[in-house]
C-alpha cells in the first residue's frame, strides 16, 4: 500500500499544544501530580513546623491550657503582644503615609524619572538587611547625624536610640517597597480621565480624588497593608538593633523563652496567639477594606 506525503508529515509533526491541553483536561489526575511535589514541600517546610510549635503550645510541659493561662494572666507577655500590634499598626500607617504620594508620583513623571524611582524603590533589596540596620545604628545616634542636623535647625537633639521612634525609623525603611510596589502596580492601572470627567462634572480636585481616585486605588493599599503589617509583626534583627529590652517585641520574647529559658511551650503559646489574631485582623481588613466596600462607601458618601 503507498504511503502518502500527507500521512507521512502528520506522523512526523510534533503534537499540537491544544491536542495537549485537550488530553490533560480528559485526564485531570495528571494535573493533581504536577502539584504534588511543590505540596510536599510546602508541608514540609511550612505546615509541619507550624504544627509542631501549636502542639507543643499545649503539650509542654503538660498536656492541657496551662501555656495559655499563663500567658493571659502574664502581664509581660500582653504587654509585648499588645506593643507589637500597636507598632506593626504605626509602621503600616506610617509607611502607607510616605509611599502613597511616591506611587502617585511615579504614574505622573516620564519613562526615564520613573525608572529612576524604581530604581531608588528597588535600592533596599539590593543592600544587606544588617547593613541597613548597623547604618540606622549610628545615624540615630545621641550624637549622630540626624541629631546633629536636628540641633542645627533648633529641634534638637532628641532620644531616638533605643526607642520606639528609633525601631518605626527603621522598620519603615526597610518595609517601604512592599508598599510602594503594590501601590504602583495598582495606580498605574487607574484610567486618569475618569479624574478629568469628575472634574468637568463639577467636583473639586480634591472631592474627586477621594470619590473616584482613591476608592480604584484601595487594591493596592490593601496588598500593601497586609504585606507590611504580617512582616512588622514578625521583626526581629531591626527592634532589637534599634530598640531596647524595655521596649522589646513578641518576636524577640519568643527567641528568649526558647533558646535561653528552654520554654517551648510558652514560645509555642505566643507564636499560636499571634498567628490567629494575624488571621483574624486580615480576615476583617478584608472584609471592611475591600475594594468593593470601599466603592460602596464612595458611592453612598455621593448620595
Amino acid at each position: 500500500m503507498p504511503i502518502s506525503s500527507t500521512s507521512i508529515m502528520s506522523a512526523s509533526a510534533p503534537e499540537r499544544p491544544e491536542r495537549r491541553l485537550l488530553w490533560l483536561s480528559t485526564k485531570p489526575w495528571y494535573g493533581v501530580l504536577l502539584v504534588v511535589p511543590a505540596i510536599c514541600l510546602l508541608a514540609a517546610v511550612f505546615a509541619y513546623p507550624v504544627a509542631a510549635l501549636i502542639w507543643l503550645s499545649f503539650a509542654d510541659p503538660s498536656l492541657g491550657l496551662e501555656n495559655y493561662h499563663r500567658l493571659l494572666t502574664d502581664g509581660v507577655s500582653l504587654l509585648v503582644l499588645l506593643r507589637t500590634l500597636r507598632m506593626a499598626t504605626i509602621v503600616t500607617l506610617v509607611t502607607l503615609l510616605l509611599a502613597y504620594p511616591y506611587a502617585y508620583l511615579m504614574t505622573m513623571v516620564g519613562r526615564r524619572a520613573r525608572s529612576v524611582m524604581v530604581a531608588l524603590v528597588l535600592l533596599p533589596f539590593w543592600t544587606s538587611l544588617m547593613a541597613r540596620t548597623f547604618s540606622w545604628v549610628v545615624l540615630l545616634q545621641d550624637n549622630g547625624p540626624i541629631n546633629d542636623l536636628l540641633a542645627m535647625v533648633g529641634l534638637g537633639p532628641l532620644e531616638l536610640a533605643g526607642t520606639e521612634a528609633g525601631v518605626t525609623i527603621g522598620m519603615t525603611q526597610v518595609l517601604l517597597p512592599f508598599m510602594t510596589l503594590p501601590l504602583y502596580g495598582t495606580l498605574r492601572t487607574i484610567d486618569r480621565r475618569l479624574l478629568d470627567a469628575a472634574v468637568g462634572l463639577g467636583a473639586r480636585p480634591l472631592t474627586a480624588f477621594r470619590r473616584v481616585y482613591l476608592p480604584l486605588s484601595m487594591p493596592g493599599v490593601v496588598a500593601g497593608a497586609m504585606m507590611v503589617y504580617i512582616l512588622a509583626l514578625g521583626f526581629y534583627v531591626t527592634p532589637a538593633m534599634l530598640g531596647s529590652p524595655s521596649e522589646s517585641m513578641i518576636s524577640q520574647l519568643m527567641t528568649v523563652r526558647i533558646t535561653q529559658l528552654l520554654d517551648f511551650g510558652a514560645g509555642g503559646a505566643l507564636a499560636t496567639v499571634l498567628f490567629l489574631l494575624t488571621l483574624l485582623l486580615l480576615a476583617l481588613v478584608s472584609r471592611f477594606l475591600s475594594p468593593s466596600a470601599a466603592l460602596g462607601m464612595s458611592t453612598r458618601g455621593e448620595r
